[in-house]
C-alpha cells in the first residue's frame, strides 16, 4: 500500500498525520486564510480523519448543505471501494453507519454562526475508525470500525482520494443543478427516516428535511418541529 495521496484539480492536501485531529488543524488554517479546497488529513494507524475547507458564497443557512454533501461523497466513495454487501448510511446529525452500526461521524464549523451572513469559511470533516478500539467488539455491538465490517481491502489513502472526487462531483452538481439531486441522493441514504428519535431536546418521528436540510421532527401530538442544520455547528 502506498500512502501517497492525489487530489483532483481545485483541491489540495495537507498531511497532518500524527496531529490526531485533522478537523481542528483545518479550522486553524481556514481562520488564517488558506485557500478553499484544502483537505487536511490524518492517516492514523487506527483512524482516518480528514476535513475540507470551503469559502461559501451563500448565507450560512444554505452553505450548511455542504455537510450532507460531504456525507454523500463519503458514502459514494466507500460504496465504490467496499464489497457490495456492505451498507453505508448517514445520520442527519453527522453520524456514519456501516452495516447499521455507528462508524465515525462528520463535524462542521464556520467563521460566523449568523445564519443570514456569508461566512468567511466553512469546514466539514469526518473521523472514521479503521480498527476496533478493543479486542472484544461484541461488547459494543452498536459501534463498529471499517475493517471489522469486511472492508479490510479498502486502503485509507484510496478512500480519502475517492471521498475528495465524489464530494467535488456533488459540490459541482449542487452549484450547477440546485439542491434537488442532492436531496434525492441523501434521502436514499438517510438513517432512521420515519423512525422515532431524539434530537437535542426534541423527541419525535423523523419525517424528512426541508430545502436546507433542516430536520422535520413530528412529536406525539402531531406537531412538526424544524431543527435547522446550523444546530450542528461546533463553536471554535
Amino acid at each position: 500500500m502506498t500512502d501517497a495521496v492525489v487530489f483532483p484539480p481545485m483541491m489540495s492536501g495537507h498531511d497532518a498525520t500524527g496531529s490526531g485531529d485533522a478537523f481542528n488543524v483545518a479550522v486553524s488554517k481556514a481562520a488564517m486564510g488558506c485557500d478553499a479546497g484544502l483537505i487536511v488529513y490524518d492517516l492514523g494507524q487506527n483512524t482516518l480523519s480528514a476535513a475540507l475547507v470551503f469559502a461559501p458564497e451563500v448565507p450560512l443557512s444554505r452553505a450548511m448543505s455542504m455537510l450532507p454533501t460531504c456525507g454523500i461523497g463519503f458514502q459514494n466513495a466507500l460504496g465504490a471501494l467496499a464489497p457490495p454487501e456492505v451498507a453505508v448510511h448517514l445520520e442527519w446529525g453527522g453520524g456514519i453507519r456501516v452495516n447499521g452500526a455507528r462508524c465515525g461521524r462528520f463535524r462542521v464549523a464556520a467563521s460566523d454562526p449568523d445564519v443570514n451572513s456569508v461566512p468567511d469559511w466553512l469546514v466539514v470533516g469526518f473521523t472514521l475508525p479503521l480498527w476496533p478500539e478493543g479486542d472484544r467488539p461484541g461488547d459494543t455491538p452498536d459501534d463498529t470500525a471499517l475493517y471489522a465490517e469486511g472492508c479490510v481491502e479498502v486502503e485509507a489513502p484510496r478512500l480519502l482520494e475517492a471521498w475528495a472526487r465524489h464530494t467535488l462531483n456533488w459540490i459541482n452538481r449542487w452549484e450547477n443543478e440546485g439542491p434537488r439531486a442532492l436531496h434525492e441522493e441523501w434521502r436514499g441514504l438517510a438513517h432512521g427516516m420515519g423512525e422515532d428519535m431524539n434530537q437535542g431536546d426534541r423527541t419525535g418521528s423523523f419525517m424528512g428535511v426541508d430545502e436546507d436540510f433542516g430536520m422535520l421532527l413530528r412529536d406525539g401530538e402531531g406537531k412538526t418541529h424544524l431543527i435547522p442544520l446550523t444546530n450542528l455547528l461546533e463553536i471554535t
